[in-house]
């Protein structure tokens, strides 16, 4: 045998093992002198010691992405929700601005030229021989020659009262409303529930004035002399008289403020203003004075708070009016004359306006005061001045409307005869203006705004204008 061949399979063999070796592990990924073992077992030690590093980072940095894109989401959803509620904002507020300027200008310039009635109650032929209407409370007092009776919005009587009169006047100041038979001697005191008490005179009675309270001043004359006189609303006399004389020169007398020709009381009962008129060297002259009966007016004498004379001494007084506690008005024949009653022991004429026309008519409430003269120039008849409770001017408007009377309900002008009427606002404008198929006596103001009610001898309507 040759001695070649062991060798030669030998070097086979190493070849062969060789392949296998680089065939299952590549010989670099080895190190030298290292088993395959060691170099796995070095190999997972390294994979288990740096893996909760990364894990930790990676956590670390999707947490805070997603903290900015939940900020970046509520912010953008902030900007839209306050963007909506701009814009909501804006959208309300333009409508509540047209809202406000349609309804200012439907007040202030629209004229309405329809009618609804709302409701009507026919009356009784009867009385047509008289009947008068007074807005009393929230509604209308009707009364006649043989009693009153007070209605309600829908035309119903709340109360009836009988009594018997030759000439009814009434006077009416809130709740409380007083009836008196005009040169006779009682006076019906009563309130929105009915009559509460009956006053007695031993004068006849010219005028008579009422106040919030329900206390009544009744002004009593005879030839000489004008008295007056005061009473609880239960109809009870009160301790308290003044008596006025025409020949007495002595203001300081308790007769020497001359005779009453018109009273009235303030709503709160404590002041009486009255026009008087006395001789004085030969002359006839006019005041204006102011009495308090409440108890600080105990310290004046005959609790006279303040006279005024050398105002009126061409001109006389014929109506005065205590608007409401704080204001007044006193009508002469040629001026306007406002008075502050703030302070009810020095009460103060705040205002004088001259009138050079013929004052035709006047009406007042307890805002407005008005007159209408005959127009000096231009195409109207007459002119129409509307003053508010302190004497500045709401508005001056001349017409040619034939009216018969006069009158201020609210904020409303009314003018008016038997068969029409026209209705102004507190800008001047006019609101409306129609005829009627029946007699009218008077107008007055209903209970909602654009209503109207309009009563006479046979016929009584609340109407809706539009």
């Amino acid at each position: 045998m040759s001695t070649s061949n062991p060798t030669n399979r030998e070097f086979k063999k190493q070849q062969l093992r060789s392949r296998m070796i680089s065939s299952d592990q590549p010989a670099a990924s080895i190190p030298r002198g290292a088993s395959p073992a060691s170099s796995a077992a070095s190999s997972e030690t390294s994979a288990a010691g740096s893996s909760p590093r990364v894990t930790a980072r990676s956590q670390a940095a999707d947490l805070s992405r997603q903290r900015k894109e939940s900020a970046e989401t509520i912010r953008k959803a902030h900007n839209r929700t306050v963007r909506r509620r701009t814009v909501a904002l804006v959208v309300l507020l333009c409508l509540i601005a047209g809202a406000a300027g349609g309804l200012y200008w439907y007040n202030r310039f629209a004229k309405l030229e329809n009618t609804t009635v709302v409701w009507e109650r026919l009356t009784d032929q009867a009385e047509s021989t008289f009947t008068g209407y007074e807005s009393f409370g929230d509604n209308v007092l009707k009364y006649t020659r043989d009693g009153a009776a007070y209605i309600d919005a829908s035309g119903k009587d709340i109360w009836i009262q009988s009594y018997e009169m030759n000439d009814p006047i009434v006077a009416v100041c809130g709740d409380y409303a007083a009836i008196a038979d005009r040169q006779g001697t009682s006076i019906y005191i009563c309130d929105k529930t009915g009559c509460l008490g009956v006053a007695t005179t031993v004068l006849p009675i010219s005028r008579i004035t009422i106040s919030s309270r329900g206390m009544v001043a009744a002004i009593t004359e005879d030839q000489l002399s004008a008295n007056v006189y005061y009473f609880q609303r239960d109809g009870s006399e009160m301790e308290i008289y003044i008596r006025g004389l025409l020949d007495s020169d002595d203001s300081r007398d308790e007769t020497g403020v001359g005779y009453v020709l018109d009273a009235d009381l303030s709503p709160d009962g404590n002041l009486l203003m009255g026009s008087y008129f006395y001789v004085q060297g030969g002359r006839l002259r006019n005041r204006v004075a102011f009495y308090n009966f409440s108890e600080v007016g105990k310290n004046a004498v005959n609790r006279m708070v303040g006279g005024f004379h050398e105002i009126y001494e061409d001109s006389m007084v014929s109506k005065v009016v205590c608007l409401n506690n704080e204001r007044a008005v006193a009508f002469a024949d040629n001026s306007l004359s406002f008075y502050s009653l703030r302070d009810q022991m020095s009460p103060e004429m705040t205002l004088l306006i001259p009138v050079e026309e013929e004052i035709q008519s006047i009406f007042y409430n307890e805002n407005y005061v008005g007159i209408i003269v005959q127009a000096a120039s231009g195409e109207e008849k007459y002119r129409m001045d509307v003053y508010e409770a302190d004497g500045t001017k709401a508005f001056s408007e001349g017409f040619s409307y034939g009216y018969t009377q006069a009158a201020v309900e609210g904020d409303m002008v009314f003018l008016y005869n038997e068969e029409s009427c026209r209705i102004y606002n507190h800008y001047g404008n006019l609101k409306y203006e129609g005829t009627f198929d029946y007699t009218v006596s008077r107008i007055t103001r209903g209970q909602l705004p654009n209503q109207i009610i309009v009563t006479g001898p046979q016929k009584m309507q609340e109407l809706l204008l539009h």
